[in-house]
């Protein structure tokens, strides 16, 4: 794996527990050292923040939480002390406007003639009266960075169709789990009883469970599955008693990590991921798992395709009943595209070609 030679500073809003391992390995390609300036969460947004880093240095800052929904916007104290401390030769951002901060930040560094890379979904189409003026002005925004990052094909193409220039624009395959080692993991020809199915992921509402839940239910009785639901967020009390009221043959684990999610992915037989996000998809993917997923950021048609999954429009319940019917009525088909999966998680999707782009993207931005 390519290195960089110098110091790099990364902005986040906040650090999320499932981001450690790629700032970790991040901070080993960076012969100068990485540090980290986050935040913390709102405490309503249920995100597991980590506090610490071993390879990469973590400064903490302050978050000013400002208004809520479409209307809310962050502002990060100690920003310029960070900044004047740690020296960054490159600097990576989250390209989100609604941070307050991060702008100030950028002319640091352009002060002092040193690069700045945004990394983001992407730039989906705006719509409504002021779209014009709308896109003008992300256009502005996004073009104070040297280079950008996407997470995925689509949004490359949404910066690109901003006008801005492809040479400027990589893709780093989304991850949260290092390439598998070994052989794919080896699941019976058929279930073992009921199919199990796994979800996991924060419980929240835009996370449609509940769809999965009523998709479940109204599978007929031979196809209706175990499901597990891992994860913690403030839809758990709601999905617990519609879970009570129409498929009581539904366990939710909580949060897991580490070696007790490994035997959970290792014992489910399909995945299932029916609202917005999609991190999880990479590790059910490294698991040897079949995939069903809602489109969300672009990251999902990267991922999942009919060798490995389905991809179902948003919010469509009809569809995610349709295709939980069809990957359970046929176990051969689904042990097929779980072992793509596995293919695919060792080839392409993985924290180390996730690293691997950062590194190509830093060292072009010091040419």
């Amino acid at each position: 794996m390519t290195t960089y030679s110098g110091r790099v500073g990364l902005i986040q809003r906040v650090l999320p527990g499932y981001r450690a391992s790629f700032f970790e390995m991040l901070a080993m390609q960076c012969q100068g050292g990485l540090s980290v300036f986050a935040g913390q969460p709102r405490p309503r947004e249920a995100i597991e923040a980590s506090k610490e880093l071993q390879k990469a240095k973590y400064h903490p800052a302050r978050n000013v939480h400002l208004f809520g929904g479409p209307f809310y916007f962050c502002w990060q104290r100690g920003l310029l002390k960070w900044l004047q401390a740690w020296e960054p030769q490159v600097l990576v951002v989250e390209a989100n406007p609604r941070y307050l901060s991060t702008p100030r930040a950028v002319r640091w560094m352009k002060e002092r003639g040193r690069p700045v890379i945004g990394w983001g979904l992407g730039a989906p189409p705006l719509r409504g009266g002021l779209a014009g003026l709308r896109r003008a002005r992300r256009r502005r925004f996004l073009s104070q960075f040297d280079a950008l990052i996407a997470y995925s094909e689509r949004g490359r193409a949404e910066y690109q169709a901003l006008g801005l220039p492809a040479g400027r624009i990589y893709v780093a395959p989304n991850a949260v789990a290092p390439r598998p080692q070994g052989d794919a993991p080896q699941r019976p020809a058929t279930f073992a009883g009921q199919a199990a199915v796994l979800y996991v992921g924060r419980l929240q509402a835009r996370k449609r469970i509940d769809s999965l839940l009523r998709a479940v239910a109204g599978l007929p009785m031979d196809l209706q599955p175990r499901l597990q639901i891992v994860g913690e967020g403030p839809a758990r009390p709601e999905l617990a008693r519609l879970a009570a009221q129409i498929y009581p043959a539904t366990g939710f684990s909580g949060a897991q990590y580490g070696s007790a999610l490994d035997a959970l992915f290792a014992a489910a037989d399909l995945f299932v991921l029916p609202g917005t996000g999609g991190l999880a998809v990479q590790q059910a993917m490294a698991h040897g798992l079949p995939i069903i997923v809602a489109e969300g950021d672009g990251s999902q048609e990267d991922t999942v395709s009919p060798a490995n999954g389905w991809v179902l429009p948003p919010d469509d319940e009809a569809a995610l009943a349709a295709a939980l019917a069809e990957a359970l009525s046929d176990p051969a088909r689904l042990r097929q595209m779980g072992a793509a999966s596995f293919r695919l998680a060792r080839e392409r999707f993985n924290l180390e070609s996730m690293v691997e782009r950062f590194v190509s993207a830093l060292n072009e931005v010091k040419r």
